[in-house]
């Protein structure tokens, strides 16, 4: 999830840059094209993270238990091994990398879980505010 929209943010100055550079006798037009690239890449990551969190609601809505329950079954066994190295019992296998790989997707998997259930009780506030107004 972070990767696509990181990269659609790290695209905004890159964009600015090249329509700066095309356009310099025009900077009202630039600023335009900008205003309307910016609005482009908003939407494109909005749409992008409506559509992951699609999938993770219909995993969590579904009908098997397994389909519910795979990524906190991987997160905690993930994270397991994290702790396991923490404490020094590391496979002999497991290279300091993978470890370091690991640490990484277990951070990634809880802020995931922060910002989604954060969106989530927002979407709900600002769905209930919007049908007060009603």
């Amino acid at each position: 999830m972070a990767l696509p929209l990181a990269l659609l943010g790290a695209l905004a100055p890159i964009v600015s840059n090249v329509v700066n550079r095309l356009l310099p006798e025009d900077p009202e037009k630039a600023a335009l094209i900008q205003r309307e690239l910016s609005l482009e890449l908003m939407e494109s990551a909005d749409k992008l993270a409506q559509s992951q969190a699609g999938i993770i609601t219909a995993e969590a809505n579904g009908e098997s238990w397994l389909q519910r329950s795979w990524r906190p079954i991987v997160m905690l066994w993930f994270s397991g091994l994290v702790g396991a190295h923490w404490f020094g019992y590391t496979p002999e296998n497991l290279s300091t990398g993978a470890i370091e790989g690991l640490f990484t997707l277990v951070q990634i998997g809880i802020g995931g879980y922060v910002v989604g259930r954060s969106g989530e009780k927002i979407s709900r506030n600002v769905a209930s505010m919007l049908s007060k107004k009603e």
